[in-house]
């Protein structure tokens, strides 16, 4: 029987083991420590970024943006529709609302021209949300210049989900760097990983300093515990920090081996009737952490979910690109901003395996499970020559 082939799985290299090893001979094992110092300094380097606290999630990181532009219950945070729940639920944590906008076919990513609109609706009201989170999905930048002009022009801070976009750029530079907060995930499926973890960066170093105070439970400075207000346990770990130098060092040679699965995913496949990628816009240079693509069923002769299901039978994992999140139950009572392109690429799209540690065999093993499906269906139609 064939190996299993998996979506998107750790890959570790030599550097990880020795700065465990090393807070283990030192016995820093407690949650903070000189790994955690060192992982901050060292990402904000790699990054361009003023300042970073690492925490133990990419949604403990938005939950604490979010609290530090003063987002409060009752308020509305505009937010990308196509992304994982992560980057929407820690608005609930806080009492608020979030307001879903559709996303465009350039990048997937939030459509600024909606985003737009909606904003000059809303002044006209006096109802402007408190905060915008875009996301980057998949490894690619949304188009961020229109983005930031629209929060700026009405005085809205811009939170960037670059959760799963580390690496990526957009115009040179760095994802995750242009909003007055940004976020990054380290989770085990991510172009790097520290096992569970997260940073969150900004140009605000007073802000960044309160973050690591709410992320160690708000303690105040006194020899006793003493808290004047409700913080969370959020620091990453010294040990996990360790982890993360070691990924961090790996970063570029990371980003490379995904670039290289897109192009051979494309070269392979691409010509294919009803097969169309997800696009890289000239404004931005992607990771490709994760390769996706649309399938028109009519074209291919089998659409997303029988190309799924053919390829789980091979022991080959492949998911659907993201429910949008206001088709999610949970969010069943928020509003959209459109949702149709969005919602399309939900019932089309397809997240190929992407990991940074797949063999060529990997590779073409699921080129050739996806070609002999087209093949065998395409011979079934009388109208197509076999």
């Amino acid at each position: 029987m064939n190996k299993p082939i998996l979506l998107s799985t750790p890959h570790m290299g030599d550097d990880e083991l020795e700065f465990v090893k090393e807070a283990f001979d030192t016995n820093w094992i407690a949650p903070v420590g000189p790994h955690v110092d060192a992982f901050e300094q060292e990402f904000c380097q790699a990054i361009g970024a003023s300042h970073g606290a690492a925490v133990s999630s990419g949604t403990a990181a938005i939950h604490l943006a979010l609290r530090l532009v003063g987002v409060e219950p009752g308020d509305e945070v505009f937010c990308s529709t196509l992304t994982f729940i992560a980057s929407a639920s820690p608005i609930t944590y806080l009492g608020a609302k979030p307001v879903f906008i559709d996303s465009d076919r350039i990048s997937w990513n939030m459509n600024p021209e909606l985003l737009w609109g909606a904003l000059q609706r809303r002044a006209r009201t006096g109802n402007l949300p408190k905060a915008v989170l875009v996301v980057n999905l998949y490894g690619q930048s949304a188009d961020l210049d229109p983005i930031l002009e629209a929060c700026n022009h009405y005085g809205i801070p811009l939170i960037e989900d670059a959760a799963e976009s580390l690496g990526a750029t957009y115009k040179g530079r760095a994802s995750g760097t242009f909003g007055y907060m940004g976020i990054y995930s380290f989770n085990g499926n991510k172009i790097i990983t520290t096992s569970g973890g997260g940073m969150l960066v900004s140009r605000d170093e007073e802000a960044i300093a309160k973050a690591r105070f709410l992320a160690t439970q708000a303690r105040d400075h006194a020899p006793h515990y003493q808290h004047s207000q409700i913080g969370y346990n959020y620091r990453l770990s010294n040990v996990l920090a360790g982890i993360g130098r070691g990924q961090l060092r790996v970063l570029d040679r990371r980003v490379a081996a995904r670039r290289r699965n897109f192009h051979i995913y494309q070269q392979s496949l691409g010509h294919l009737p009803g097969i169309k990628f997800m696009p890289e816009p000239s404004f931005g240079r992607a990771t490709h952490w994760l390769t996706c693509l649309t399938i028109d069923g009519d074209a291919f002769g089998a659409d997303r979910e029988q190309i799924r299901l053919s390829l789980a039978q091979q022991q080959i994992e492949s998911r659907p690109v993201w429910k949008p999140l206001h088709l999610q139950p949970v969010f069943a009572d928020c509003e959209c901003i459109g949702g149709d392109v969005s919602s399309d690429l939900f019932t089309k799209g397809l997240c190929l395996p992407s990991g940074s540690n797949l063999t060529d065999e990997d590779l073409q093993r699921t080129i050739a499970a996806i070609t002999a499906l087209y093949n065998e269906n395409r011979c079934k139609n009388p109208l197509l020559l076999c």
